[in-house]
């Protein structure tokens, strides 16, 4: 049986994880393109494959079709939007998920990105660099009202980690947990509270055809002027033709995206804020995340394959 493994980060911290598969007979099929596989690269290689490890690569209808023997797609990640999820149910295709593998670095990055554009580092870090030692006055994230979408896993670690800077926490999730909330100061309401309400927007929300750019011009303007947009979800869940707008024209105060809709992103506006800082899809890419997703992705794997 063949294995194709999508992931760049995938046995970076635990080569093993490569014996472990070939130890169960399967022979690796490797991304080594050193970026995100294309559509086409995708039917290419899945063609012969039994499973697949697969990071944000895509696996829609026409890459299905071109692999006639798939059993099984291990998601080294939690987000199944780049994934045809009907078209594997008809197929019988087992799809399995890493469920609090990254959690914990992926809250630690969105609350850096937070921290990152309240204090306008990346600006005060590059006029540095030019010899400018100018006071940058910037703004506070202590005791601020901090806006939760999507109270999951991750969600719930940014939630532990506002508590440390005393942050008033709101939140909006269709489904809620309301023990969770109670026991932890946590207040539900809805979006558009929130997002009138909150100093920070943190986005933590599965992308679904309900919440398709659920960010919206109506609910940038509707932020606090000296709001900040937080994403470490996904790209689709933002308008980003009206970030752009919000954010050139002080609307709010800044934005953290590490994810985009198209990435990297090929319009030359994002990289010429001074209130945005970037990052490249990166925020679970630490040694403890990828280690412990990459042994969760074999580990599932070889359950849905019959090889465990």
């Amino acid at each position: 049986m063949q294995v194709l493994i999508t992931p760049r980060s995938f046995g970076k911290q635990n080569p093993a994880l490569f014996d472990l598969l070939t130890a169960k007979g399967l022979t690796i099929v490797r991304n080594d393109t050193g970026s995100i596989l294309s559509e086409e690269l995708m039917c290419q290689k899945i063609a012969d494959c039994d499973g697949v490890i697969l990071g944000i690569d895509p696996v829609n209808a026409k890459v299905l079709a071109a692999a006639p023997k798939l059993k099984a797609i291990a998601k080294y990640g939690v987000g199944t939007d780049n994934i045809d999820l009907e078209a594997c149910q008809r197929r019988g295709i087992k799809v399995s998920k890493t469920l609090g593998a990254n959690s914990n670095a992926v809250a630690d990055y969105a609350f850096a990105l937070m921290l990152a554009c309240a204090r306008r580092l990346n600006l005060i870090d590059r006029r540095c660099r030019q010899k400018d030692w100018g006071k940058i006055t910037s703004i506070d994230l202590y005791g601020k009202t901090l806006g939760i979408v999507g109270l999951g896993n991750v969600g719930k670690c940014v939630a532990r980690r506002a508590l440390g800077f005393s942050m008033r926490v709101l939140a909006y999730d269709v489904y809620q947990d309301e023990a969770y909330a109670k026991a932890n100061g946590i207040t539900y309401c809805d979006l558009d509270t929130l997002i009138r309400e909150a100093d920070v927007i943190s986005l933590h929300a599965a992308l679904t055809a309900d919440n398709h750019q659920m960010i919206s011009k109506e609910r940038l303007c509707a932020m606090k002027k000296t709001a900040i947009l937080v994403n470490t979800a996904r790209g689709d869940l933002v308008d980003e033709e009206a970030l752009l707008w919000a954010l050139s024209q002080g609307e709010i105060y800044a934005a953290g995206l590490d994810v985009f809709k198209e990435e990297p992103p090929k319009d030359a506006r994002w990289y010429e804020l001074d209130n945005l800082v970037m990052g490249s899809h990166c925020a679970s890419s630490t040694a403890g995340a990828t280690e412990s997703m990459g042994q969760m992705a074999v580990d599932n794997l070889f359950r849905d394959l019959g090889l465990d």
